[in-house]
């Protein structure tokens, strides 16, 4: 069938006749009269826009149709889904809107993607109906963690991090209530966070702690997390700094997604949201959104497939998204096996969104994906707008559970026997497909509920920063300065963050003066010692530590050396891990000794002196102060478009292990 299309257009750009019409318009990524089909259209766009504005149910059941109607088109795969007809029940026996509501999760649309009108509206609608809505990657400013004059609350219930995405703070991560890993998303699996420099305004740079106009990029997952033993580690990070939020992990619909699912669960997370192919916002380069992923029917089948089948699925909740518009998509999404579901594109047409695909270039006609102040002002959508449409979406499902005879969102979860792939309505260019493995689920009429029933493991109650916690009660109580010993070993994992997370509670994001609280360390720390150390702690070691030290530094000090009484040289000896000051925002580090691979890759204004790295230092920083009294390895300085690094290079050829393309070399006079 593929090979049919380059021999028809070949054909045709080479007949008299071809030369002269020319080719068909194409609009795979822009809607074309003659064109691809899209479900987002005039129409559909103008009927869901208008319904969310006149609060108007039976005209977005218009819009409903006209997307689920793809008969002859097979847009989704979950257009070749049939609903199984059983016996109804009474919609009044159905769970409330107000309850499946709160279900819902709008899209990682990151401020700086997308204006601050339509960010924060998104979250002043999505708290209104209990629901969340996510930072995406670029920080939140905190003016927005209280409400505001309005009564509403703009603060983003879901916090995007991976420690080193942009205003990752202690002070931004204590103000969730669900903090979500970035492993990758569906428009751009592999790929780290893009923002154009035009789309990079003062405000922007301030909050994602950059320079003005200069292009953003954040590393790749890679880039610290090797293994489902490091995302097990940032799982227990967060945790240790935000005790009382959900993680969520974030995987792209892929082959295989279920094996990396239940790897995730082991690793302690909360949930795990299967992203689809077909997303992507403001902030996707048109390259990264086309043949990346696969469809979400596929990553969430087989994850909660996987799941079940390995006693997992209990305590683990599956959330999906991915050009979610009805309440079809919702059921067929329960169905497969999600109890949550996001929704991003859907919820910018209803604030006003005409699907120009410009978002990249900053010149959204609606103010909607743009930072420029004159389209900004053409922006009008409406707290009121957001919410009727999930209030629809809501009324639709229950109307669809109604029907199939189901009460309750999770005794719909994996129902597959409620669900029948029509080969029937497949097009000539579904060809051979088989959809029924998504639907071979064995448990689906055991009367077992197939959701997240009971809680994970609590790993917390042992950890040393409870005894910490204990000895600097002083500084809680009187706001004394206090300093005391303590023996660490490599057991003693973020060591420091848990304090920290109490610490900017209690102190806000400045935390207290420098020194107020100190404490000595003797021995070997764990990984992630000082991780989002707040500004007035200082933590002296001792010894020696492991990989991630000072990851997304906030503020706090650290200070590591060698035992007076060791007859090694420390300029010569690597004295802590890989991945320091990942994603660091300020602070100091000091190491009497060299340190391991990607060392400050992120770093965005703290300042730092080691004696000697490995490969990949300083990769992707935007600011601060990085002092090198020793050798580096090779790429050194890669993406890096902020801050001033300072490299003693006397024994060797730095410029060669230096990659030049964003940095240029000085020799002081």
């Amino acid at each position: 069938e593929l090979e049919q299309d380059l021999l028809m257009n070949y054909e045709l750009i080479h007949d008299k006749k071809g030369l002269s019409e020319g080719l068909a318009g194409g609009g795979i990524y822009q809607w074309r009269v003659d064109g691809e089909e899209h479900l987002f259209n005039p129409k559909t766009i103008h009927l869901l826009q208008k319904s969310t504005r006149l609060n108007d149910y039976s005209l977005f059941k218009e819009y409903s149709e006209a997307i689920d109607d793809q008969e002859e088109k097979n847009i989704t795969l979950r257009s070749l889904f049939s609903f199984v007809k059983t016996s109804s029940i009474p919609i009044e026996e159905v769970e409330p809107a107000s309850a499946i509501m709160k279900r819902f999760a709008t899209g990682a649309m990151s401020f700086g993607s997308i204006s601050e009108e339509a960010h924060t509206l998104i979250a002043k609608a999505m708290n209104f109906i209990g629901g969340k809505s996510n930072s995406g990657e670029g920080g939140e400013d905190s003016a927005r963690f209280v409400i505001g004059n309005d009564g509403l609350l703009a603060r983003s219930a879901i916090k995007q991090v991976a420690s080193g995405r942009f205003g990752v703070t202690t002070d931004y991560l204590i103000n969730a209530d669900e903090l979500q890993i970035k492993m990758a998303q569906g428009a751009k699996p592999g790929e780290g966070g893009q923002l154009p420099g035009l789309k990079v305004g003062e405000n922007i740079a301030r909050i994602r702690n950059s320079t003005p106009g200069v292009t953003l990029i954040s590393p790749p997952p890679h880039h610290d997390i090797y293994s489902i033993e490091d995302l097990a580690q940032l799982i227990f990070d967060l945790k240790n700094v935000n005790s009382s939020a959900e993680v969520n992990v974030k995987l792209v619909s892929e082959a295989g997604v279920g094996t990396i699912a239940a790897g995730v669960a082991k690793a302690n997370a909360d949930n795990i949201l299967i992203s689809g192919h077909d997303g992507g916002t403001g902030a996707s380069p048109l390259s990264s959104v086309q043949h990346a992923g696969v469809p979400w029917e596929i990553g969430l089948a087989e994850a909660h497939q996987t799941l079940m089948r390995n006693g997992l699925r209990n305590r683990i909740k599956l959330q999906t998204d991915g050009q979610i518009k009805t309440a079809k998509d919702l059921a067929i999404a329960t169905i497969l096996g999600a109890e949550e579901w996001g929704v991003a594109t859907a919820v910018l047409v209803v604030q006003g969104c005409v699907m120009m695909r410009k978002c990249h270039l900053n010149t959204c006609p609606v103010g909607i994906a743009t930072q420029n102040p004159a389209l900004r002002k053409l922006f009008t959508g409406e707290v009121e707008h957001i919410v009727s449409f999930f209030k629809f979406l809501a009324e639709g499902l229950r109307e669809l559970m109604a029907e199939l005879g189901v009460k309750t969102i999770n005794e719909l979860v994996g129902r597959t026997d409620l669900l029948h792939f029509d080969k029937a309505k497949a097009s000539d260019r579904v060809g051979s497909l088989d959809l029924s493995p998504l639907l071979e689920n064995p448990w689906a009429t055991d009367d077992l509920l197939q959701c997240k029933t009971t809680n994970q493991r609590d790993r917390l109650k042992d950890v040393l920063d409870h005894e910490l916690i204990s000895l600097t009660q002083p500084t809680f109580k009187h706001g004394e300065r206090v300093r005391f010993g303590q023996a660490i070993n490599n057991e003693n994992r973020s060591t420091g963050a848990m304090l920290s997370g109490v610490f900017t509670k209690a102190y806000g994001p400045n935390g207290l003066p420098d020194g107020t609280v100190t404490v000595d360390f003797n021995g070997t720390a764990g990984q992630s010692f000082g991780a989002f150390l707040s500004h007035g702690i200082t933590l002296n070691l001792e010894g020696e530590a492991n990989d991630y030290v000072a990851k997304g530094l906030s503020g706090g000090k650290i200070v590591i050396y060698p035992s007076p009484l060791s007859t090694y040289r420390a300029a010569e000896n690597i004295l802590i891990g890989n991945v320091a000051l990942y994603g660091a925002t300020r602070g100091r580090l000091y190491v009497n000794g060299q340190a391991g691979e990607r060392f400050a890759v992120r770093n965005s204004g703290a300042q730092a002196v080691v004696e000697g790295i490995g490969d990949h230092g300083c990769e992707y920083m935007t600011g601060g102060r990085v002092v090198i009294l020793g050798e580096t390895g090779h790429n050194f300085a890669a993406g890096m478009s902020g801050g001033v690094a300072y490299v003693f290079a006397r024994d060797f050829e730095f410029a060669k292990r230096c990659n030049m393309e964003l940095v240029q070399l000085e020799h002081p006079a």
